[in-house]
C-alpha cells in the first residue's frame, strides 16, 4: 500500500552537528551511509560523546561530506562553524574551538564506512517523521515546529494526512524505493535536544513540556534496516503486511 513520499533525507556526518539533506544515499545495515560516523568524545565523562544537551551550540555547526560515497573511505567532512569558517573533519583548531567553547577536553573518533555503531547513531538504525506530524504538532505547540529540532534520516510526505499515523505501524515493514526496507520499531522518546533552534542554537523549554503533556513524551519513530541499498528523495514508500 502506497503510503507517501521520501520529502527529504537528512544524515548527520558529525554527531550533534547540524547534518545534510542529500538527494540520494546508501542505505546501509546501521542507518544512512555515514550517519553520525564522527563524533567528539567527552574526555570530562569518560566513553561520553560530546552532544547537544552538553554543548547546544553544536547546533550552529554544519557538517556535510565532500564527495562521492566509498565504502573503502569516506569523503572529506567539510565543517561550517557559526562564524562562518570552514574546517576540515581532524583540524587541530576545529577542536580547540570546540573546547573552548564547551569548556571541556574532546577527542575525535571516526567509524568505519561499513559500521557505525549504535551508540553513535542514538538507539536504531533510522529515525522517521511524517509531515502531517509535524504539522499537527505544531498547531498544538502554537508556533510553527522545525522538523530539523527532532533530527530525523527521513522526513515522510503522507498520501492521507493523518497524524501519527506512524505510530500504527510498529512492527511492519516500510519498502522505500526499488530496494530497501526497514521495519518499524517503536516511539521516539524526546529531550532536551528539541528545545534548541537548529539554527540560532536557542532554547525554548516549551516544546519539550507540550511533547511530554500532549504526546506522551514521543515523537517520531524509529526504524531497523531489514534490506540495504539506494534511495532518493522523490521515493515511494509503500507499507507491507
Amino acid at each position: 500500500m502506497l503510503i507517501g513520499y521520501i520529502q527529504e533525507i537528512m544524515r548527520y556526518p558529525v554527531k550533534s552537528f547540524q547534518g545534510e539533506s542529500v538527494q540520494k544515499t546508501r542505505v546501509m545495515d546501521y542507518g544512512l551511509y555515514g550517519d553520525r560516523s564522527h563524533a567528539f568524545l567527552d574526555e570530562t565523562r569518560p566513553g561520553k560523546f560530546l552532544t547537544i544537551t552538553q554543548f547546544p551550540e553544536m547546533t550552529q555547526y554544519r557538517a556535510k561530506f565532500s564527495g562521492e560515497e566509498s565504502l573503502e573511505e569516506y569523503p572529506a567532512v567539510e565543517i561550517i562553524a557559526p562564524d562562518g569558517i570552514c574546517y576540515q573533519w581532524g583540524d587541530a583548531e576545529l577542536a580547540k574551538e570546540i573546547e573552548t567553547k564547551s569548556k571541556r577536553k574532546v577527542s575525535l573518533i571516526r567509524y568505519a564506512p561499513d559500521r557505525v555503531p549504535l551508540g553513535a547513531i542514538e538507539e536504531e538504525h533510522i529515525q522517521i517523521v511524517t509531515d502531517a506530524s509535524v504539522q499537527k504538532l505544531s498547531e498544538i505547540w502554537g508556533k510553527q515546529v522545525d522538523y530539523r529540532r527532532f533530527r530525523p534520516n527521513l522526513l515522510l510526505s503522507l498520501v492521507h494526512k493523518v497524524p501519527f499515523i506512524e505510530e500504527t505501524w510498529f512492527g511492519r515493514r516500510l519498502k522505500i524505493g526499488k530496494e530497501v526496507e526497514i521495519q518499524i520499531k517503536r516511539h521516539c522518546e524526546r529531550c532536551m535536544i528539541i528545545t534548541v533552534d537548529p539554527e540560532t542554537g536557542e532554547k525554548d523549554p516549551s516544546l519539550l513540556k507540550t511533547v511530554v503533556q500532549h504526546r506522551r513524551n514521543c515523537f517520531g519513530v524509529y526504524a531497523t534496516v531489514i534490506k540495504t541499498g539506494e534511495i532518493h528523495a522523490g521515493d515511494e514508500v509503500h507499507l507491507l503486511g
